[in-house]
């Protein structure tokens, strides 16, 4: 039996604070932390209980885009075969994909509501619009469980995914050690945001400028809007250095499309490795396969990792339970992290990126 453990922010919040607005920039709810230490077992061989209940669950991805999310798939079904048969149950995986639109991925969740699954799972396109069909699913008595991505409105019965605010405040809080070990002077950062329609993204810029706050290590000189569109990191990141040509730093809320900052970086003069004169400082989330790649050219300094493995595990333990008619006690599973310096990512075990490497 291998073992893995992970600690996990399980945080309470209730859906009378969390159902009354839609995200906005900067601005978070405050919801009541829970925090435990879960250890997460893989069990490499079960031995499967005489009767099994044979259940199915239904999953509606938001698009099919990247890599991190053929990782969440393989591991969701992977641990489901091992997990399941322990708690009684023969699991069955379904899914469907919207591409992008909020109105298909409603339908997709039609679909599956008429289909009879006994649980839906869901990684919305909008935060705001995924509540009804959260609602629909509640009505028909199928348990509903957002994950990576929030609702804004109605609350389903679980929420999975990273504490994606911590994210950004470890890595900001390890940012300031790192300039202040290396005497970098008036740092000016630019800050490369998300999708504010995504709760990921505006939970990690506020981590970023509550870390700005508490350690007073650097100036954010300038926001730059992607919506996560990959092009946008360059055209977003070469136009903030044309005009903040004295930036000496950059946080960007994902490293995905990192191959577009260092292309603008390159172009004006400022991609260095770390070490070398003219190193332009870099903070990042997630450890997607190209955040990897750039920690392993010395050109990401701190990020802190956005953990598949462990999302998907709390998914399916979340879904277990829900389908054994479980208490669930908290309503927010949130993996934090991990993070990843040029000192210490080469030494960290369970990284998707590496495994789904192309």
């Amino acid at each position: 039996m291998k073992k893995f453990a992970v600690t996990m922010l399980l945080v309470l919040a209730l859906s009378s604070l969390l159902g009354a607005c839609a995200p906005e920039e900067r601005v978070a709810i405050e919801p009541e932390v829970v925090e435990k230490i879960v250890e997460v077992e893989k069990v490499v061989e079960v031995e499967k209980a005489a009767d099994l209940r044979d259940v199915t669950i239904g999953f509606s991805w938001n698009r099919w885009d990247s890599q991190l999310l053929v990782a969440w798939k393989d591991y969701f079904v992977s641990y489901a075969a091992e997990a399941g048969p322990k708690a009684g149950l023969n699991i069955t995986y379904v899914d469907n994909v919207a591409d992008g639109d909020v109105a298909r991925q409603a339908s997709n969740i039609q679909d599956l509501i008429s289909q009879g699954v006994d649980l839906i799972g869901a990684r919305p396109e909008d935060a705001a619009a995924i509540g009804a069909s959260a609602k629909a699913a509640n009505d028909a008595g199928i348990p509903f469980v957002t994950f990576d991505r929030a609702s804004s409105g109605y609350q389903p019965d679980a929420h999975v995914g990273a504490d994606s605010y911590t994210q950004a405040l470890t890595t900001g809080r390890e940012f300031a050690k790192i300039l202040a070990a290396n005497n970098v002077e008036n740092p000016q950062c630019i800050e490369i945001l998300g999708d504010l329609k995504d709760m990921n993204a505006v939970n990690r810029s506020k981590g970023w400028h509550d870390a700005e706050v508490e350690t007073g290590a650097w100036t954010t000189v300038v926001q730059v809007p992607t919506d996560w569109a990959a092009d946008k990191f360059y055209t977003g990141t070469a136009n903030a250095l044309a005009s903040y040509p004295d930036a000496n730093c950059i946080f960007s809320a994902s490293d995905y499309a990192h191959g577009g900052i260092e292309k603008a970086m390159q172009e004006a003069g400022k991609l260095f490795p770390s070490g070398e004169p003219g190193h332009m400082w870099n903070a990042s989330q997630d450890m997607n396969p190209p955040g990897l790649e750039a920690m392993e050219k010395g050109y990401i300094d701190v990020l802190t990792t956005y953990d598949a493995y462990f999302h998907s595990v709390a998914f399916i333990d979340v879904a277990i339970k829900l389908l054994n008619g479980e208490e669930l006690g908290v309503f927010n599973y949130l993996v934090p992290g991990r993070v990843a310096t040029l000192d210490t990512f080469k030494d960290m075990p369970n990284l998707w990126a590496q495994d789904y490497r192309e």
